[in-house]
């Protein structure tokens, strides 16, 4: 028996993409290995976070890195280095921000919940979110109407989480942060592009390491030099329940160093084109396919159900598949509208044959 067999569970197969609710990624054996290797000896943490921090540079592009537990901590750690920097009676003070500079803003449409909120994080890390605009339409007008006295940063959200129609862009938040002397927080959790954002002008760059990046369940904000040796200090205050191991940072790591986008390929196009038609022959399914709504390079096959003739809506086919043996966890957040999606990056061959056989004998035709 396996280690969650042990435990009365069973493992998923996760056609929902990299979710934490499904534990992040399965990890490669080099990953594994390194963080086996940390695990065995001792090190000074400072010392690992700094080496770790020129790793992050190197694979990003930015002038420093600092390792996190995750990217949700990640948010709130940058918030907390804005405003209280390296000193240490503030960074200890926090999320009391003691009177200084302490607002957020981000537009509305922005204002996610990711399995948590967003607002969430901005307070642990001291500050008060201001969301300005409405959720389908933000003006330049708007972001420059609530840029103040008291604003610490803006902060910008990248993901398939936040609206897509009528936002500004992140150039458009740059420009307003240089002209107002403000930094600007990037939250790019699962983009896989690790360059692209810190290049584009932002001060400080959040990513996840259990995502695209194939990392254990970690992550790392890269930026500014200044912004991230005041990131750092933050492990002597609100994230000290955030501290991140020494097995985890070497997995992070090894990660990051063997990490490689396919930009040549197609996003597991052809593959889900080919699910997506063996699907669509069953009772009540409409196979597609559709690239990520974020506009990453990966590309899903859409399950689009009739419930009339499927016997059973999106959400309740979900439910079924979720429910049996093994469990099959589709990607739902559209199910309300009939639409389900399989993304190719977690599921093997293997699990893709489950996975159709699961469909067929759900809806009869197994």
């Amino acid at each position: 028996m396996g280690v969650y067999e042990d435990l009365g569970l069973q493992p998923a197969i996760n056609a929902s993409g990299k979710m934490t609710a499904l534990g992040g990624s399965v990890l490669d054996d080099a990953v594994v290995a390194a963080m086996g290797e940390a695990a065995r000896s001792h090190v000074v943490m400072d010392d690992l976070l700094r080496a770790a921090g020129r790793v992050i540079a190197t694979a990003t592009g930015a002038e420093d890195g600092c390792p996190t537990t995750g990217a949700a901590s990640g948010v709130a750690i940058a918030v907390a280095a804005v405003i209280a920097g390296t000193d240490p009676a503030r960074v200890e003070a926090l999320p009391d921000a003691g009177g200084r500079p302490d607002e957020v803003v981000l537009m509305k449409g922005h204002s996610v919940n990711f399995g948590a909120p967003v607002r969430q994080m901005i307070a642990l890390g001291g500050g008060r979110a201001v969301e300005v605009g409405s959720v389908n339409k933000v003006s330049p007008a708007h972001l420059e109407g609530a840029v103040g006295e008291r604003t610490a940063a803006l902060l910008f959200i990248q993901s398939h989480h936040t609206v897509h129609k009528g936002q500004l862009s992140l150039a458009d938040m740059i420009a307003v942060g240089r002209r107002h002397g403000i930094p600007v927080i990037v939250d790019a959790a699962a983009e896989d592009d690790l360059r692209r954002w810190p290049a584009a002008g932002a001060d400080l760059v959040v990513f996840s390491g259990g995502k695209a990046i194939g990392g254990p369940t970690s992550g790392f904000v890269c930026g500014k030099a200044p912004l991230i040796e005041a990131c750092r200090a933050q492990y002597g205050g609100i994230a000290r329940p955030m501290k991140v191991g020494k097995e985890t940072v070497a997995g992070l790591l090894q990660a990051l160093r063997q990490y490689g986008v396919d930009r040549a390929g197609d996003g597991g196009r052809a593959r889900m084109a080919r699910l997506a038609e063996r699907l669509g022959t069953l009772p009540g399914i409409t196979g597609s396919v559709e690239q990520d709504e974020a506009g990453r390079n990966i590309h899903r096959a859409v399950l689009t159900v009739d419930a009339a003739e499927a016997g059973r809506d999106a959400r309740t086919l979900a439910g079924e598949l979720a429910g049996g043996a093994p469990p099959v966890y589709l990607r739902d957040h559209q199910a309300g509208t009939g639409r389900l999606s399989v993304d190719p990056r977690p599921v093997t061959a293997e699990e893709e044959e489950q996975l159709v056989h699961r469909f067929a004998s759900i809806l009869g035709a197994g």
